[in-house]
């Protein structure tokens, strides 16, 4: 451990925290500083009481960042026992977090914390005794299963600056008082008792035991503050060489937002147009686009074109393609290259301020001096001579590699994201949309802060990964003095058995192991919407997960799938199709008769709906499933066998009454069966069929694509050799499928329910002479037992 870090610790101990507490406040850095500054502003660098200590400790964790102004005063009330519990100190933090830096009553605060209020036993002990003889009946009907918590809360709302361990403790004593010892039964855990099913209702959705079933009741854009709110302070950022930066916009650039704004919210959704968009990014649009419609606000499509080396047009329209299909609209679509001239102008004021200079270190150097956290040589060279040598950047008078444009931060931070970062750098490159304006361009560090600012975003919303990045964003806004949007991450979106990252999506698209960036296989929007996944049950997913910090999000695949089932199973139409045909000769149905029957589209539909129907042949030669068939019957198995009886869906009973044999004696050539025109044979097993619609005229041939996940593994990302994990059985092709002749009009996106099979879409490669259906997803029970 170094000096400093044993002084730390020896300072924590100090003041009464455990020594484990004490070494794993150290490992954070924020907590070690802040309770380090905490100790120093109360004056108890020497020690102090272990209850003051706690106290301070939760000052240091939980202390509102926007009124930071008043810490002291209440750091002077900690230490002089005014403040004592922690409902007060709660009390206090709600009451100075609602005041912010504005100026208070001291009478209106002591007040809302409790100053001065004794609460003696004696107080506590009588609201005790009134709170059991009010729950008496509830209490001894349900014994040491009573909920202490509830009772407790019950005396604390009567008396908030109680003292919690004399309420626990008198709570406890009652009890036993009024209910004796624990007896073996008080021990026993209580039955979960299951819940009655009102009779002829059924559920359509998922049982609720069943995980993937969400609640979706709640606003999940409750937990951002109004645009008006944004005075308050937005980071600290700790520096090794001088005092923590408090960033937050002043009264007057507030106002002057706002004015602009009219007090609206702005978002804005800024992909870079380097690849296609996936279900990730189907999340971020659901944050941003989400909030500014819950809030009647607006929001930016922004394209971060800062390299264009990695960007194609054909990247940006799919972009703006998909972001509709999802959805949504934007307000304004715009690109940060329409904001280079105004960046340019930004990174000579920045220069001019002395918070920038050009470096000529290689790439290999720069990360050098980074990881050893030294100065580059020219970190300090004159302000004159940074301007210039910006200015033969933009001119293109230095070769690129040659030099770059560093904002001036601090190399010694404990955040890697402050040392000095790159702010601009020379391409040669012409861009998609500035066309060769340019040959210098901005980093995304630089960039996406000031275009944020620009645009009078009030919520700039992003993932985690980008928190370490949250001090570099506010100290560059900081020191042009420009308006400072409202920063918030929250958690990735990562799905099981599956890879999101664009590098590796890139890589299984151009070493062509997937069939595009669309393939069915990928969680790519593109891929998933081919699949036959609709985008509102995405959203239905994304707003189901909601909007949390929680640095592991990684949600199984089932759950996605579960949304899919529940739209699909109201909108998707039912029909028949045969993947593995085995044919079937009804030996007592005249050949040149063909009966039309009618097939249901949607299982509860009303007989007197005819469009709610499709029309389905039955000749003498059928087929179904080869899984349908089996030579030897069992009591668990529904199908068909030699002298047993299946039902035809929509059909007649059918009983095999012979099967016919290739030279092998084992493979089956077809089956002989009656079918039982009266319907008076009622077989437990259900199957689907396909019949010919005309004697000796095959149904309609079709080919169906099974895709099953891409990645064995539910976190492939993780592994060393990624690929290795590759799913080599993902997609299974058939070309001989059947299908009912109703099915020959189908449209490229028509989407189906398959009987007994699954949900599938018709694929893009189909023709008029041959259709092409992906699988979407499986049903949710397996037909194999049950045959229903």
């Amino acid at each position: 451990m170094a000096v400093k870090e044993e002084e730390r610790l020896e300072l924590f101990l100090k003041i009464g925290l455990d020594e484990r507490t004490a070494r794993n406040t150290i490992a954070n850095n924020k907590v070690t500083n802040n309770l380090n500054s905490v100790i120093h502003e109360a004056a108890v660098t020497e020690g102090c009481d272990r209850t003051i200590g706690n106290l301070l400790y939760t000052v240091a964790t939980k202390y509102p960042a926007n009124a930071l102004v008043h810490r002291p005063a209440l750091l002077g009330y900690i230490v002089t026992i005014k403040i004592k519990t922690p409902a007060q100190l709660e009390a206090a933090f709600s009451f100075l977090s609602s005041t912010a830096s504005e100026s208070f009553e001291l009478k209106e605060f002591e007040e809302a914390c409790g100053v001065g209020v004794e609460v003696s036993e004696e107080d506590i002990e009588q609201t005790v005794n009134e709170v059991f003889e009010q729950n008496k009946g509830s209490i001894l009907e349900l014994r040491y299963r009573t909920n202490v918590g509830d009772l407790f809360g019950l005396v604390r709302k009567r008396l908030p600056w109680a003292d919690p361990k004399i309420v626990k403790k008198l709570i406890d004593a009652k009890l036993y008082e009024l209910l004796g010892g624990r007896t073996a039964a008080d021990n026993e855990k209580a039955l979960k008792q299951k819940k009655e099913t009102p009779a002829k209702v059924k559920d359509k959705k998922a049982a609720d035991d069943n995980p993937s079933q969400p609640s979706e009741d709640l606003n999940p854009f409750l937990i951002f503050p109004n645009p008006e709110e944004n005075f308050k302070v937005h980071t600290e950022i700790f520096f090794s060489d001088r005092p923590v930066l408090r960033c937050c916009n002043t009264k007057e650039v507030l106002d002057k937002h706002l004015k602009r704004t009219s007090g609206k919210v702005y978002t804005r959704f800024p992909p870079e147009p380097n690849g296609y968009l996936h279900i990730g990014h189907a999340k971020a649009m659901f944050v941003s686009f989400g909030l500014a419609k819950e809030r009647g606000g607006c929001c930016y499509l922004r394209y971060d074109d800062t390299n264009p080396e990695a960007e194609k047009k054909e990247y940006i329209d799919h972009i703006e393609e998909i972001v509709e299909w999802m959805g949504w609209k934007p307000f304004k679509i715009t690109y940060t290259s329409d904001y280079f001239q105004e960046l340019y102008e930004l990174a000579v004021e920045l220069i001019q301020r002395g918070h920038a200079y050009v470096d000529h270190q290689t790439p290999e150097e720069i990360k050098e001096y980074r990881e050893k956290k030294m100065n580059s040589p020219w970190r300090d060279r004159p302000i004159a001579e940074s301007l210039k040598f910006f200015e033969e950047m933009r001119q293109g008078m230095i070769e690129e590699g040659k030099a770059t444009l560093r904002m001036k931060q601090d190399m010694q931070s404990d955040n890697g994201n402050m040392y000095d970062l790159i702010a601009y750098r020379i391409k040669f490159t012409p861009h998609p949309h500035s066309g060769d304006k340019w040959c210098i361009y901005p980093s995304y560090d630089y960039a996406h802060c000031i275009v944020d600012s620009l645009e009078d975003i009030t919520h700039s919303l992003c993932t985690l990964e980008f928190e370490t990045r949250r001090a570099s964003y506010y100290w560059l806004l900081h020191v042009l003095d420009i308006y400072q949007p409202y920063v918030w991450e929250y958690s990735r979106l990562n799905v099981t058995n599956n890879v999101m990252s664009k590098r590796k999506l890139n890589f299984l698209v151009t070493k062509k192991l997937v069939d595009g960036w669309d393939d069915p296989r990928l969680m790519t929007l593109a891929g998933l919407r081919r699949r036959g996944v609709t985008s509102t049950a995405i959203n239905a997913f994304v707003r189901g997960i909601g909007i949390t910090r929680s640095d592991c999000c990684t949600i199984r695949l089932e759950r996605l799938e579960y949304h899919i089932r529940e739209e699909l199973n109201r909108t998707a139409p039912r029909t028949m199709v045969v993947l593995q045909p085995l044919k079937v000769v009804i030996t007592n149905l005249d050949s040149g008769l063909v009966m039309d029957l009618d097939a249901k589209k949607w299982p509860d539909t009303s007989t007197e709906n005819s469009s709610a129907f499709y029309k389905v042949p039955f000749s003498r030669v059928v087929y179904i499933e080869q899984s349908d068939f089996q030579m030897k019957d069992s009591k668990d198995y529904y199908g068909l066998a030699p002298g047993k009886s299946v039902l035809l869906r929509y059909a007649f009973p059918i009983k095999c009454t012979e099967v016919v044999l290739a030279d092998d004696n084992k493979t089956i050539i077809e089956i002989w069966a009656e079918y039982d025109h009266s319907k008076k044979t009622k077989p437990k097993g259900v199957i689907h069929w396909v019949s010919e619609p005309s004697r000796e005229v095959d149904p309609l041939s079709i080919e169906v694509r099974l895709f099953d996940k891409l990645f064995n593994s539910e976190n492939p990302a993780e592994l060393g050799d990624w690929l290795a994990d590759v799913n080599l059985h993902s997609k299974v092709v058939i070309y001989g499928a059947y299908a009912v002749p109703s099915l020959r009009d189908a449209a490229i996106g028509d989407r189906f329910q398959f009987e007994r099979l699954g949900y599938f879409v018709v694929d893009k490669d189909s023709t008029s002479e041959r259709l092409v259906f992906n699988r979407t997803v499986t049903l949710r029970d397996s037909y194999g037992k049950s045959g229903k």
